[in-house]
């Protein structure tokens, strides 16, 4: 079983959180996945960007804020 970095992004509103994962590659059909306590990271992550509770998501991720661009 071998694992690697990986970086998953969260969209909820205008916010977008970074999130660090590590990816588990072994010899199942479902490979790569993620381990049970960073699901829940993401899920952790997910709802404190849809309550706007930017200090827990920032806690667990880097939190970027979405602008519009306009010409």
């Amino acid at each position: 079983m071998n694992t690697h970095h990986h970086k998953k992004l969260v969209h909820e509103g205008h916010y977008v959180a970074e999130v660090d994962v590590e990816l588990i590659q072994d010899d199942h059909a479902w490979s790569p996945y993620l381990s049970l306590d960073d699901t829940k990271k993401l899920d952790e992550v997910r709802k404190a960007l849809l309550r706007s509770d930017l200090k827990k998501a920032s806690e667990l991720a880097e939190v970027f804020e979405l602008t519009p661009v306009r010409f």
